[in-house]
């Protein structure tokens, strides 16, 4: 789906470029750094990517001319490390910015997360990618900035710890939560921390690292699977067929799923394992957990494992 859209992503937009997108909903109050020039990155996953760049890169190109932001996307299989997401770029002054991100996420939450004009769960949350150098300006002394931060959007905001298992790695994830409005009020208000940090500045020059680092840590093969193997290179019993079969609780199996078999079918394409759930009543022994079946070599059974973990952790953390 975005294989051979995403350099058509790139081009610059010609002015007779058709706008059939919803209209950005109202912008906050300007605030004083809403005409600086920054960026700002975020995570999709392949089909969230896919559905932003559109056939031929026409969605990309709709929003850019809509909101006068540059938008980038990281290369198909090229992912933020320990995830199967890609990395989304936006630059230009900070409300074109806040524009485009409002029309991305927009669309998504229309796409993947609304069925018949209702949210369903998980709510869809914006991952900023943010330098660890500037995650102290966004967290303040004991806190006191990510507290006014939370106050002044009524949006959650979670800073990911700093992960030392990938050599390389200098960025730490923001995750900003709750309903859209207050997602983009929470985006603006951080922007206006990091608009002002010169490393954060900086960071634009490298938008894309992220490839080098997991060829560092945890090497990726063609398919985006991974395996703790140097040189790329894996033993042929990592290439030998096994499957596992692990318990998922059962009113969990929805968002493994996803809406029209979309998260099953994204995370068969991107691990290279094949994943098959148990019919309606059929548990693991003694539990109210439906089987999950998981076939390949080790490293695709592996990825899939995590990856579906991950979908579940996403559940989970909302209830909490």
């Amino acid at each position: 789906m975005a294989m051979e859209g995403d350099n058509a992503a790139y081009a610059e937009l010609s002015p007779e470029v058709q706008h059939n997108l919803p209209s950005p909903r109202k912008s906050p109050p300007p605030s004083d750094t809403e005409g600086k020039t920054t960026h700002v990155r975020f995570l999709l996953s392949n089909a969230e990517a896919g559905s932003v760049i559109g056939k031929g890169g026409s969605t990309i190109n709709d929003i850019q001319s809509q909101s006068g932001a540059r938008i980038k996307l990281s290369r198909n299989f090229e992912y933020f490390p320990g995830t199967s997401d890609r990395v989304i770029m936006v630059s230009g002054r900070v409300d074109d910015i806040l524009k485009a991100v409002d029309l991305i996420m927009s669309k998504l939450t229309d796409e993947f997360y609304v069925e018949d004009g209702v949210q369903v769960d998980p709510e869809l949350k914006i991952r900023l990618v943010v330098p660890n150098s500037s995650c102290g300006g966004i967290i303040g002394k004991g806190g006191a900035i990510i507290r006014s931060l939370i106050e002044g959007s009524r949006a959650s905001i979670k800073i990911s710890p700093q992960d030392n298992f990938y050599p390389g790695l200098h960025d730490r994830l923001v995750t900003v939560g709750g309903a859209l409005d207050e997602q983009m009020r929470a985006v603006d208000l951080i922007l206006q921390k990091l608009v002002e940090d010169q490393h954060y500045l900086q960071s634009a020059n490298a938008p894309f690292p992220f490839a080098a680092v997991a060829y560092n840590g945890m090497n990726y093969g063609p398919n985006g699977t991974g395996g703790k193997h140097q040189n790329n290179r894996f033993p042929n019993k990592e290439d030998r067929s096994s499957s596992v079969t692990i318990g998922i609780p059962d009113e969990h199996i929805g968002i493994v799923v996803g809406r029209g078999g979309r998260n099953i079918m994204e995370m068969n394409q991107l691990s290279g394992a094949r994943i098959k759930i148990s019919e309606r009543g059929d548990f693991m022994s003694g539990t109210s957990d439906r089987k999950v079946t998981i076939s390949g070599s080790q490293q695709a059974i592996h990825m899939a494992e995590s990856m579906i973990s991950q979908k579940v952790a996403s559940v989970t953390e909302q209830i909490m």
